[in-house]
């Protein structure tokens, strides 16, 4: 029993020391500002997620996977719901297959026009974006639900990308974030990312846009680091605690 006391005595004093030494690591907020920034997470959320639907949707180029609608008025032969092929086509009715990949809805529903005039005298098209699948981009590290997610835009801000994910966790280093981009070759471009700045600070700045393919990474803090490396040390030490039982470590001699 003594000697796992001795070794959790080492290990908090190496914690202390370690938290002490890296000053920078440790997040600006204080114990009494962590149910204010809670609160305001909450309020930041509801309002991105009010503000943010479809407010791309215009601008959005099809891809690879999205699925569309097609309504010509009065003309229900010509109406179906699509999906775009890997090629970036939908197969179309009487016409075979169309190159919509790269195509704002706009630019497509001109493009259609062009098309069915040949059938149809002044068609009335509308069409409508179903599923956005093409654009993907991934949130990882300390955020509530970390994955992979979809852009209903060209682009993201790092603002919406964190909130989609769940907003950062309390042991999330903020201000160490980091965007992970790969360039033409397939090296990674990593760029510094101030979330708590984006989040708390109102410094829209350092909100920079996410491209297709971009990687949101949130890292821990050092002490939470080294909380999640004792924790399975002290864990016996604590349930022995609570049964009266002894636990003695492995290798250790019996007094």
């Amino acid at each position: 029993m003594r000697y796992c006391i001795i070794i959790l005595f080492g290990l908090l004093i190496i914690t202390s020391s370690v938290c002490s030494a890296d000053t920078t690591e440790a997040q600006p907020e204080t114990v009494t500002e962590k149910p204010i920034l809670e609160i305001q997470a909450v309020n930041l959320a509801s309002s991105i997620a009010n503000t943010t639907t479809n407010a791309s949707d215009e601008e959005y180029t099809l891809g690879a996977e999205d699925i569309i609608e097609i309504l010509v008025r009065r003309h229900p032969e010509f109406s179906d719901k699509f999906k775009v092929n890997k090629d970036g086509k939908i197969q179309y009715k009487f016409v075979g297959d169309i190159e919509v990949a790269g195509l704002a809805k706009d630019e497509l529903n001109k493009k259609l026009t062009n098309i069915i005039s040949q059938y149809v005298v002044e068609p009335e098209i509308n069409i409508t974006i179903l599923d956005y699948k093409s654009k993907v981009f991934y949130v990882i590290g300390e955020v509530s639900r970390p994955g992979k997610y979809y852009m209903m835009g060209n682009t993201l801000s790092v603002r919406e990308a964190v909130v989609t994910a769940g907003l950062p966790l309390m042991s999330a280093a903020m201000r160490k974030c980091r965007l992970i981009r790969p360039d033409i070759s397939g090296k990674p471009i990593n760029t510094k990312v101030d979330i708590y700045s984006v989040l708390y600070g109102g410094d829209l700045k350092k909100n920079i846009n996410m491209l297709p393919g971009d990687v949101l990474y949130v890292p821990s803090t050092v002490m939470a680091k080294v909380m999640r490396v004792i924790s399975p040390v002290t864990a016996p030490l604590t349930n022995a605690a609570s049964t009266g039982k002894t636990v003695v470590s492995a290798g250790a001699g019996i007094p």
